[in-house]
């Protein structure tokens, strides 16, 4: 797995396969940067945790090489439509699963940052790819706040929070920290309010 971190407006971006084959979860908005790790490998597809720009501004370019079809959950159609004329190739939905290199990504419907916001679970890894659900800084904010505070808490109470303590979390923006962590944090996150926890966390500059 390899990872290619997220600078400016764009996101840590996730390449999850072998020496033969790989996936791209949140490609960012940089294509040759992600091409570049990925090198000859295939890409099999473009996997798009939400429709924000910072995280899916280069999904198309980046699945052009290889033909890839692209997935994003049709909650974030319209915020995807801001940015892209062609629509995504596949919706995912909760329960989807994708596989590549031997192990499994499983597709988690988690609103709340976003209407089509998911993470993607690989038990083969113990990894979760949380996109803007959750940072170690507690809910991602967007420019404009939170504008569904409490379904995101909820998205990361019954998503996240119920995988195993030792899975690594991998965020889309941030440094990866685990469920246990999160687990600890959560109370507080929850006790800081969506106003309070603005100030100090996490924001997807979209």
């Amino acid at each position: 797995m390899d990872t290619v971190p997220g600078r400016g407006r764009s996101a840590n971006s996730w390449i999850v396969g072998d020496d033969e084959e790989v996936i791209v979860i949140d490609p960012g908005t940089d294509a040759a940067e992600v091409l570049d790790v990925v090198g000859d490998r295939e890409i099999l597809a473009i996997i798009c945790t939400h429709g924000h720009a910072g995280h899916c501004g280069a999904a198309l370019d980046v699945a052009r090489r290889d033909e890839a079809p692209v997935a994003l959950h049709p909650g974030d159609r319209h915020a995807w439509r801001e940015i892209h004329d062609s629509p995504p190739d596949i919706d995912m939905e909760d329960g989807g699963k994708f596989e590549v290199g031997g192990v499994t990504l499983e597709v988690m419907h988690a609103p709340g940052h976003s209407r089509g916001s998911v993470c993607l679970f690989c038990e083969e890894l113990d990894v979760v790819f949380t996109g803007d659900v959750v940072s170690e800084t507690g809910p991602v904010a967007r420019a404009d706040g939170f504008p569904n505070w409490g379904r995101q808490l909820d998205a990361i109470g019954s998503q996240v929070l119920t995988l195993p303590p030792e899975t690594r979390i991998l965020p889309g923006h941030g440094e990866e920290f685990t469920v246990a962590t999160a687990e600890k944090r959560f109370d507080s996150w929850v006790a800081a309010g969506p106003d309070r926890q603005a100030d100090g966390a996490e924001v997807d500059p979209e």
